[in-house]
């Protein structure tokens, strides 16, 4: 499952060697975090992925990012991450992970195999999203199912990187916080950040908040901002979840997203200001005895 040795880049961190790390959180709970890009799921199976929630033996992760997921928007690019270095520290009662996100990859739009590199194009595609996100009124044409039955779908092209963003998780018992740290970047000034906390829509299908909201399904929304103090997501029984917070000088959403085959992802995910060089934040694993 793990194998880990010494590394030189930080006396208090070992080098993740094997592909997967999992520790338990409690006796139906556990975090697993890969090196490579598993699982392959869905339309990111080329992706890395944060940390991945385990319930009862089984990864929820769907076609979720999992947490602490970086995405930067530059003027013409979207990059994602397909490489990965994992270092690892235990100490007692608490665990540090650090993954560091190689920046490696684009989105793309295709149609058929044929990747749709024209700027006009392009751009009325990134029009038809912005206005599926931000306008509830027309959501209920579901955009992206008619891109998928025009053959139109999002692929993620191996590119230059534009550097590595480093995130670390420090979990203690049922609480982890997260440091993203944009130091190593090589391409400066993103027009957008995001980090994303993203798990299975199949089995976290419940979301509330501290303004009593409770959304179930499709009434989630697909990019809604959260505009209470947290919020959380759990399955529909609420046996087990997950409660993110506001942050100052970020925005969060939440988003809920299922299509046979396509896909499969719920999240609470910030915007980050993109002159910040370190974001925090903290994540409370919900119920599972934790």
């Amino acid at each position: 499952m793990r194998s880990i040795v010494r590394s030189a880049f930080n006396a208090n961190y070992e080098l993740l060697k094997s592909e997967k790390y999992e520790f338990s959180l409690s006796n139906s709970l556990a975090l697993s975090i890969y090196s490579s890009t598993k699982p392959h799921n869905l339309k990111i199976a080329n992706l890395q992925k944060g940390l991945i929630l385990v319930y009862k033996g089984k990864e929820r992760v769907g076609e979720g990012t999992g947490f602490g997921f970086p995405v930067l928007i530059y003027a013409k690019e979207t990059f994602f991450s397909s490489s990965s270095t994992v270092y690892v520290a235990e100490t007692a009662g608490s665990i540090k992970i650090r993954k560091e996100f190689n920046m490696d990859r684009a989105a793309r739009n295709k149609f058929a195999n044929v990747y749709l590199e024209n700027e006009k194009v392009r751009g009325f595609i990134r029009c038809l999203t912005d206005l599926y996100q931000k306008n509830q009124r027309f959501r209920f044409l579901s955009l992206k199912e008619l891109f998928v039955k025009a053959g139109v779908e999002s692929a993620f092209v191996k590119t230059a990187s534009v550097g590595k963003i480093a995130v670390t998780y420090s979990i203690t018992n049922c609480v982890m916080n997260v440091r993203v740290d944009f130091h190593h970047l090589r391409r400066a000034h993103p027009q957008k950040v995001f980090v994303l906390n993203e798990q299975s829509a199949v089995f976290f299908r419940r979301y509330s908040d501290a303004y009593n909201s409770s959304l179930v399904g499709n009434q989630i929304g697909a990019w809604d901002v959260v505009g209470s103090e947290w919020a959380r997501l759990t399955d529909l029984q609420e046996r087990v979840g997950y409660r993110l917070f506001s942050v100052d000088g970020s925005v969060l959403r939440r988003g809920y997203e299922t299509m046979s085959n396509c896909l499969d992802w719920v999240g609470l995910d910030y915007e980050v200001d993109p002159n910040k060089e370190v974001f925090d934040y903290r994540i409370e694993i919900l119920g599972g005895n934790c």
